[in-house]
């Protein structure tokens, strides 16, 4: 029901103080309690004979308990004060709050007595609309079919999209934009690129769904859940089939990791749906609850179903063995030992495209889901392989390429990378990389403080230069003999000596855990 069907009763004499007449609501809640927030469970229009006010500060106090509880409109009565106070009002416009003064002979009963049959009517009008997206669901309408018969029934439009920004089904104009604002909004319904959030489902937002309608709905946010619902009844579907695919995913790497016979693997990866001679890829994720001391399996299970957002569910991702379990039942253990395992493996059929490709398609997910604060998705990538007796290396490399990321506080690396010191130095602890880090450059960078000196910076480009004083003094714009009289400075600070391949490898590597800017 409308506030502006309510202000139509012309029995009850009600005047709009504040909001937006056309905003709609479910209930009717009658209140004096000033802190009414836990009794509140969204939609209603609040009746208060303002028993909670006894100074002027307590009317904001109060409105913002009720919009945090998702409060359709106010209605206030007069019958105290003889008026509805101007802080109040005021409150509600700042809050874009509906208000609406109750006369003094009008009391909530009457109003709530009135209002109920109007209410029982929309309310069979929504049961009706819901039965009809269920029964479509159960004929086997996918989710594009019911959003075409959303669109008939409801007139809203929009689209379902990733919490990483791919659009699930329906159109919209930037659903990176809008995944953004869904992560980052402290609460749910919101407008954002003229367009209202609805979340589908529950759980962590990072693998969540969002439900994005045209519009400003708000005010009938009504339409929005009932879509939203239906789209959790959908996903719900498709997950208890998931759960299948999942399962069989995992026990074709825990069968690889055990060094099964090719002839079974290569049959466990047709199941999945990849040729014996079609290329692809191994991806391995994890994503850590923020701030949740958890077992080690969470950051594994929230790292998969990002990991299938991220690939727009072409996929599924299972946890799998840190090291072969004995047996082979496919079972998921945790652990980070020499398998790679730890964390959430998919096999990624490549398709025509390349491994680069595929991990810019991620990196570009896990761009958005950066705007969730305390997100820390660590992504790794194997290189392109062909056959199941690649799998296991392929298993061991894209862990190796996560626990970079992890290393690195999180992001998307190929197996291009690992071939490197990197992977040496992602090994060591931070604090045994900072002690020797220190103890190499601390008198280097002392020097530098007191002489501004550039003795670091010299250092650093004459090892990325190859030992070549030209290049090196080339790159600097110094004179070559400047450059000489830097090094042997550097030299005798540190007892060093440049000429020597080991020393500059140890220099090589202290630098690349303070680097400085060139």
């Amino acid at each position: 029901m409308r506030i502006s069907d309510l202000l139509a009763i012309d029995e009850l004499g009600l005047r709009l103080l504040a909001g937006d007449p056309e905003r709609e609501f479910g209930t009717v809640h009658i209140t004096d309690l000033p802190e009414p927030g836990r009794y509140l469970s969204g939609g209603e229009l609040v009746l208060t004979g303002l028993m909670w006010r006894d100074t002027a500060a307590d009317s904001a106090r109060f409105v913002t308990a009720l919009v945090e509880g998702g409060v359709a409109a106010l209605g206030a009565g007069a019958a105290r004060l003889g008026h509805v106070p101007a802080d109040l009002v005021s409150a509600c416009r700042q809050a874009g709050l509906p208000l609406v003064e109750v006369p003094v002979e009008v009391s909530f009963r009457t109003l709530a007595e009135l209002v109920a049959p109007r209410l029982s009517g929309d309310v069979r009008d929504a049961l009706g609309r819901h039965r009809r997206l269920v029964a479509a669901l159960a004929e086997g309408a996918d989710l594009r079919g019911l959003f075409e018969l959303t669109a008939a029934e409801l007139g809203v439009t929009g689209a379902v999209l990733s919490a990483s920004g791919e659009v699930v089904v329906g159109t919209a104009a930037d659903p990176a934009g809008l995944a953004r604002a869904y992560l980052t909004a402290p609460r749910l319904p919101a407008l954002a690129g003229g367009a209202t959030l609805f979340a589908v489902g529950r759980g962590h937002r990072a693998a969540g769904w969002v439900l994005a309608c045209d519009g400003d709905l708000l005010g009938r946010a009504d339409l929005g859940y009932e879509l939203a619902a239906c789209v959790a009844l959908e996903r719900g579907r498709l997950e208890e089939g998931r759960r299948v695919e999942r399962r069989l995913a995992g026990q074709l790497v825990a069968a690889a990791l055990a060094d099964s016979d090719a002839a079974e693997l290569n049959a466990r990866l047709r199941t999945c749906g990849i040729d014996a001679d079609e290329p692809y890829a191994v991806v391995s994720a994890t994503a850590p609850r923020p701030g949740t001391p958890t077992a080690p399996t969470a950051p594994s299970v929230l790292g998969g179903r990002i990991l299938e957002e991220l690939l727009a569910r072409e996929v599924v991702a299972a946890p799998v063995p840190a090291e072969p379990p004995q047996g082979s039942g496919g079972t998921a253990v945790e652990g980070g030992g020499r398998s790679g395992g730890g964390g959430a493996v998919a096999v990624v059929a490549l398709r025509g495209r390349s491994v680069g490709e595929l991990a810019a398609r991620l990196r570009a997910g896990a761009a958005v889901l950066a705007a969730l604060p305390g997100t820390r998705l660590s992504v790794g990538v194997s290189g392109a392989l062909t056959g199941a007796a690649a799998l296991k290396g392929g298993v061991e490399e894209a862990g190796h390429a996560r626990r970079l990321a992890e290393a690195r506080d999180g992001g998307v690396v190929t197996s291009d990378e690992i071939y490197t010191h990197a992977l040496l130095l992602a090994t060591v602890p931070g604090d045994v990389r900072r002690s020797f880090s220190d103890r190499l450059l601390s008198p280097l960078l002392a020097y530098d403080r007191r002489h501004q000196s550039g003795l670091v910076r010299t250092l650093d480009v004459f090892l990325d230069c190859s030992g070549s004083w030209n290049a090196c003094a080339e790159r600097l714009h110094v004179h070559v003999n400047t450059v000489r009289y830097r090094i042997r400075r550097i030299e005798e600070l540190t007892g060093r000596n440049l000429s020597a391949m080991s020393d500059r490898v140890d220099f090589f590597l202290a630098l690349r855990d303070t680097t400085p800017p060139r």
